[in-house]
């Protein structure tokens, strides 16, 4: 019964709420009027020097939304303006969604991480040593990832994850899980796998439910081909110094890995969730931003999908970034002070990393405004 308060609770909120943010097209916190300045210069200034079609942008902190903008274009062809509900894709940064389900299946007692994969998708092939979601999730589970014969350039779609698995699964691990690190996408295909079997729902339909509207994500899909998405942008590659239509792809083998579509709001939104202990507890976000260690102790800075360094400074933050065809997304945040950052752009080889992240949030945590 309190689950179900809860769905219509959140549902309430995103129909009054979403309607007020419908209004705008930019959201500018005025509080912070100096350091939005700097930073529209500066992604404008980016995305002229780089010839790239269309940036949004999001900054937020814990406590709400400080800036969200978008510039350029979501379709070149018909000079249709981006917006900031525009829906990029999301490429690795899907990692990050699919992360959160692995934290609720936790939290709830319905996904040991450390059980070996079978236990909960059964016909999965044995292999020469048990795997488990924690490995997995933190790329140490011997699980190759692309390959140049992989039938990957004539698109398919697979009618399920399951059908996913077809690409990969009958294939040697590449190592003794643990003991490497070895970025996997094709790990986060399996990983989904185990999201069904231990929430005995598909993973589309888990996503959905269990976590894109928990958590707000009004405007995050799965990239599905044929269906008609609102407000999804057109995606681009550079050939030479000309812009063309990226390559046609279909990402339905790799839905937790690089499959979903989504906004730098959704993302900002998410993170303010989690730091906020909306959906998720104190104890699952340490699962998730715990960083993962090999058999020789060594760290991997990798925790459940989620990336985690530190500054020379010695500050904290957490990130990851996703190139795929036509798109590129970064997401970085402090925890301690809260402030997040998230930008997509439709082109995959846009300059968009830590060094630009960091960049934006400086405006925010220097403005003088912060400091009333």
């Amino acid at each position: 019964m309190k689950q179900h308060l809860t769905i219509i609770l959140t549902l309430y909120i995103q129909l009054v709420f979403g309607q007020n943010k419908q209004a705008g097209e930019i959201i500018r916190d005025q509080s912070f009027s100096e350091a939005i300045k700097k930073a529209e210069k500066f992604i404008d200034s980016l995305r002229k020097k780089q010839d790239l079609p269309g940036i949004s942008v999001c900054v937020g902190n814990k406590e709400k939304i400080l800036w969200a903008e978008a510039f350029g274009y979501a379709d070149l062809e018909n000079k249709t303006p981006l917006s900031i509900y525009s829906k990029f894709r999301m490429g690795s940064v899907s990692k990050l969604l699919t992360s959160l389900a692995v934290g609720r299946l936790y939290q709830e007692g319905k996904l040991d991480p450390d059980a070996p994969v079978q236990q909960y998708v059964p016909a999965f092939p044995v292999k020469q040593y048990p795997i488990t979601s924690r490995q997995l999730a933190g790329h140490l589970s011997g699980i190759r990832h692309y390959r140049k014969d992989d039938p990957l350039t004539i698109p398919k779609d697979y009618k399920s994850v399951w059908e996913g698995l077809s690409i990969f699964k009958e294939d040697t691990l590449l190592f003794k899980p643990g003991t490497q690190y070895e970025y996997s996408t094709y790990g986060y295909s399996l990983l989904s796998a185990v999201i069904e079997g231990a929430a005995h729902l598909s993973f589309l339909s888990y996503m959905q439910d269990s976590i894109f509207l928990p958590f707000g994500m009004t405007n995050t899909t799965a990239d599905i081909n044929d269906s008609i998405i609102a407000n999804r942008v057109r995606f681009y590659d550079h050939e030479g110094k000309k812009l063309v239509n990226a390559a046609l792809v279909n990402n339905s083998y790799k839905w937790a890995g690089g499959g979903f579509l989504s906004t730098p709001y959704d993302l900002v939104y998410m993170i303010e969730g989690l730091l906020n202990h909306q959906v998720l507890q104190e104890k699952t976000l340490e699962l998730l931003f715990t960083p993962q260690h090999l058999e020789n102790g060594t760290s991997t800075n990798v925790g459940i999908a989620w990336r985690i360094n530190t500054t020379k400074s010695g500050l904290t933050f957490i990130h990851h970034g996703g190139a795929i065809q036509g798109g590129r997304t970064f997401v970085l945040f402090y925890p301690e002070s809260g402030y997040i950052f998230a930008i997509t752009a439709n082109l995959m080889d846009a300059p968009l990393n830590i060094n630009e992240a960091m960049a934006v949030l400086g405006f925010f945590l220097h403005s003088r405004n912060t400091e009333r």
